[in-house]
């Protein structure tokens, strides 16, 4: 949950403000080279919001479908795993095509 939030957040203070000048103004005010960072990010934040609601979701299916053994397959070191694969997929997805 806290890795939702996180990019969550991120959505909201590095995305947002820029869209909403770009929105406000009809055109791009910020410097030239900025554009193709801001949409590397909004594409890595989204995606990564995307995924982690699809780790979420693989979570708790598994809590579902066995509890018992729940505590065996997720440990604290796979968690992190899945979250660090998330946010590698969301960073490679977005900031390799530029």
């Amino acid at each position: 949950l806290v890795s939702l939030f996180m990019s969550d957040l991120m959505v909201g203070l590095v995305v947002m403000p820029p869209a909403m000048l770009n929105q406000l103004y009809g055109r791009w005010v910020l410097r030239g080279d900025f554009c193709s960072l801001w949409a590397s990010f909004d594409v890595m934040c989204c995606s990564a919001s995307i995924l982690n609601l699809c780790v979420i979701s693989l979570d708790r299916y598994l809590l579902i479908t066995s509890p018992l053994r729940y505590k065996l397959r997720v440990t604290p070191c796979r968690a992190l795993g899945l979250i660090l694969a998330t946010w590698t997929l969301a960073a490679l997805a977005s900031f390799l095509p530029i």
